[in-house]
């Protein structure tokens, strides 16, 4: 992961300064110093603190930081989040990169949280799924994890759910789950996504573990649960809101899937005040 984050500032700041800071370089002399200060503006959650003073150490390693704060900590409106010393040029240079990757992450983390908090002690997990940004998606479900949620796969490649596009194309839940079987390791899962109650008792006779009810309604949902009974874990997702957490999780469900827990959160309000 902290390879993929490097890259990720790299590419931010290049396609910031690109082949330099005109403002800066033209106003500010190399040997000035400054001390910058980051401040919530709002209540949030912390998330990407860490990756916002490697963004200033990327551009120069002898940058100086001081916080008492670590992610998946409550920020009240007001509180100092970070100081930084060192070069006034970095300090400008890094600035926007640096708030931007805090006020996403912060954002996430924080939505998630307000989400987290509507299922109370209920053991059901909620988990993101991969509607992420481009390129982003390591740093976005790390804040969902901050958050308080979990993740579902990260990619393709680590966990197998045979969607309605697989089904259609191999000729049906039967078929995908008995072929897949026959290829991938015993260790790993099989997930199937079912619309109704008939494709749901196909799955569990053809030995799916994981059963994705997908917009299916409540009463929907509550039958499958029944017809199920305990043979597979019961993921449900589409169109799901905050309202409906707790109903969903009196249902009987394991696990609650949400893309917006990604794609829905806002930048939250911090800024950078430098001296």
């Amino acid at each position: 992961m902290q390879m993929t984050i490097k890259k990720l500032i790299e590419i931010a700041l290049t396609e910031d300064i690109g082949p330099g800071d005109i403002t800066t370089e033209n106003l500010v002399d190399p040997a000035m110093e400054g001390h910058g200060i980051l401040t919530a503006k709002e209540p949030l959650m912390l998330a990407g603190l860490d990756i916002a003073r490697q963004v200033f150490t990327f551009l120069n390693p002898e940058m100086r930081f001081s916080s008492r704060f670590q992610d998946g900590d409550w920020i009240e409106k007001g509180t100092v989040l970070l100081e930084i010393d060192g070069q006034l040029r970095t300090l400008l240079m890094g600035e926007r990169t640096a708030l931007n990757f805090l006020q996403h992450l912060s954002g996430i983390a924080t939505y998630v949280h307000e989400h987290v908090k509507e299922l109370g002690n209920s053991k059901v997990r909620l988990v993101d799924i991969r509607k992420t940004t481009p390129g982003l998606r390591v740093v976005e479900k790390y804040a969902v994890r901050i958050g308080g949620a979990y993740n579902h796969r990260m990619g393709l490649y680590d966990g197998v759910l045979i969607k309605e596009n697989h089904i259609a194309t191999c000729g049906g839940i039967t078929k995908c789950i008995e072929r897949i079987r026959q290829s991938v390791s015993h260790l790993i899962k099989i997930e199937i996504e079912v619309c109704n109650l008939a494709e749901a008792a196909e799955a569990v006779a053809a030995g799916a573990e994981v059963i994705l009810l997908d917009n299916m309604d409540l009463q929907g949902i509550q039958e499958a649960v029944a017809l199920i009974g305990g043979k597979a874990l019961i993921e449900v997702s589409g169109g799901i809101k905050k309202k409906d957490l707790k109903t969903l999780a009196g249902a009987g469900v394991d696990i609650i899937s949400m893309g917006a827990l990604t794609y829905s959160a806002r930048f939250m309000d911090i800024s950078m005040k430098i001296h």
